[in-house]
């Protein structure tokens, strides 16, 4: 009888292996957080971590920094409504995936359970995240909420003409061709 349980055990052990691999990962747990800093519209500093957030799938208008780098319209609009969010002693819980180039940590956003990101595209105060094809976007729902902001012409689309984050970046920063 012996014999036979330790035959088994490989054929068990090979299913169970299997069964949780086909599982996929473990879905990521939300840990609540304490927001010291909104340095602008899609990146903070909490006290729970050494290396700033950054907010997954999604891409506010930039800050300035200095004069070969200006910002764009709409860039301090969106840092107050980040920072009116989770700015208020409120149950600010964070899920995070990985780390990018810059050390930042890339983490969905929740507060009172609601996402940030939704609610930011959603107020016009974001776009949803479709650098480099689409890569970093993790909630494609963003997608439906921006397609809605900027039907209505609601925050950033209010004014004609806007240009996306990853472009301004590139255009502006790099290349030196800036709109006003």
């Amino acid at each position: 009888m012996l014999m036979v349980a330790f035959r088994a055990l490989p054929v068990v052990l090979a299913c169970w292996l299997g069964s949780a691999a086909a599982a996929g990962p473990a879905p990521a747990a939300r840990i609540p957080v304490t927001v010291v800093k909104v340095s602008d519209g899609d990146t903070l500093q909490v006290r729970e971590m050494k290396h700033s957030i950054r907010i997954a799938s999604m891409d506010s208008p930039e800050l300035g920094h200095g004069r070969d780098r200006p910002g764009q319209p709409y860039a301090q609009a969106s840092r107050k409504a980040l920072l009116d969010l989770v700015g208020r002693s409120r149950a600010v819980e964070a899920v995070c995936y990985e780390r990018d180039r810059y050390d930042r940590h890339i983490c969905d956003l929740f507060v009172d359970g609601e996402s940030v990101s939704r609610t930011l595209v959603g107020m016009g105060m974001a776009w949803a995240n479709e650098a480099a094809g689409g890569r970093y976007l993790r909630d494609r729902q963003l997608l439906d909420l921006q397609r809605k902001a900027r039907a209505e012409q609601v925050g950033l689309w209010a004014a004609p003409g806007q240009t996306p984050p990853w472009e301004w970046r590139s255009a502006c920063w790099r290349d030196g061709h800036c709109q006003d």
